[in-house]
């Protein structure tokens, strides 16, 4: 009967029609999201390969404008000058594309806490972007994972995005008062916490000088292990809970996302560490020892560390989907809250009652 209830009400939505501006917000908002994965994937390259200080001036490319840097100088030239380069022209695309939902939101969407929601956005990108031209102006390792831990949540951010301008939160027909949801989002709302204090933990292990006592490293990996362990548990027991029938196709299939990234993340985790440190004690029996590990920054040292820190934000991102779903449909929220959604129809009517005047 859920599952059936289920469909009927994902057919309902899909059967509707929205106005262009909101299938224009819509669809931007997920491109805005689907690229700034990318630019995570990138930036975290270049911190993996160290590769930041290779243009040494900004907003500028070796005295160039950025956009009219010779291409081919680019494309033919030095790995970490490509990496590099490459990073900032896809985050300025993100920041474009953030002005652009700004001004959609601002235009077309009658809820005035998502019009700010676009603005923040802006000043997010403004922001990350600023830090990220300092740490280059100053060479300050320490902006550099300022820079590295703020990605994450402005990718967070998207993803909020891509929910609240989604059917999922303003059309369909919500479970009342679910008592499964208030305990998803109990869980998503811990998980989320300990998912970004994770990757600051990360953060903290990828930039740590050699000159820092090795203490403070066997700590903080230590931590890193601890917390990998939790957070673990609480996807997969979150992602369990996502994919229940009674649940919008939205949810379902991020709780599968999770599912699968969260699997993909400890097979990284492992890699990370055999390709960077050696394969540990426990597996020597197993696996063989890794060459890789005496080649620092080779190329599968690389790939695997920084796919393992993108993974990280992925996970938050969804994670982030999770929790603002689950909490639509929590106790005390599907019906008090009417101002968090949007009628599709209301912009139409507004249109269609201006004309009528006219």
């Amino acid at each position: 009967m859920a599952t059936q209830s289920a469909k009927v009400r994902d057919s309902q939505v899909s059967a509707e029609k929205l106005p262009a501006g909101l299938r224009w917000t819509r669809w931007v908002a997920w491109v805005l999201c689907v690229l700034t994965f990318p630019l995570l994937w990138i930036g975290g390259l270049v911190t993996t390969t160290k590769s930041g200080m290779a243009v040494p001036d900004w907003p500028g490319t070796y005295g160039y404008n950025m956009f009219l840097y010779p291409l081919s100088t680019w494309w033919s030239g030095p790995w970490d000058l490509f990496v590099e380069h490459g990073h900032r022209l896809l985050a300025t695309i993100i920041g474009l594309l953030s002005l652009l939902i700004a001004g959609l939101l601002w235009k077309y969407d009658s809820r005035s806490w998502m019009r700010w929601a676009g603005i923040v956005t802006v000043i997010g990108v403004i922001a990350q972007g600023a830090l990220g031209g300092f740490r280059v102006l100053l060479d300050d390792r320490i902006l550099a994972m300022i820079h590295g831990c703020v990605g994450p949540l402005f990718f967070a951010l998207t993803a909020a995005l891509v929910v609240w301008t989604s059917r999922s939160w303003n059309e369909l027909e919500l479970p009342e008062n679910s008592p499964l949801a208030g305990r998803l989002f109990g869980i998503a709302r811990l998980t989320c916490v300990l998912v970004y204090l994770q990757m600051i933990v990360g953060a903290l292990i990828r930039h740590m000088p050699v000159t820092f006592v090795t203490t403070a490293f066997t700590h903080a990996t230590r931590v890193h292990v601890v917390l990998a362990g939790l957070v673990t548990v609480l996807v997969l027991r979150m992602a369990w809970l996502a994919t229940r029938a009674e649940f919008p196709k939205f949810l379902r299939r991020s709780g599968w996302v999770l599912n699968f990234a969260m699997l993909f993340q400890l097979l990284l985790g492992l890699a990370t560490w055999i390709l960077k440190y050696g394969t540990p004690l426990w597996l020597r029996g197993i696996l063989p020892m890794s060459p890789e590990a005496v080649l620092a920054d080779g190329w599968w040292q690389s790939h695997v560390v920084t796919a393992h820190q993108a993974t990280g934000a992925l996970l938050l991102g969804t994670t982030t989907i999770v929790l603002l779903l689950s909490w639509r449909m929590a106790p005390g929220v599907a019906n008090e809250n009417a101002p968090h959604s949007l009628r599709w129809n209301e912009p139409t009517a507004r249109l269609e009652q201006g004309a009528t005047t006219r």
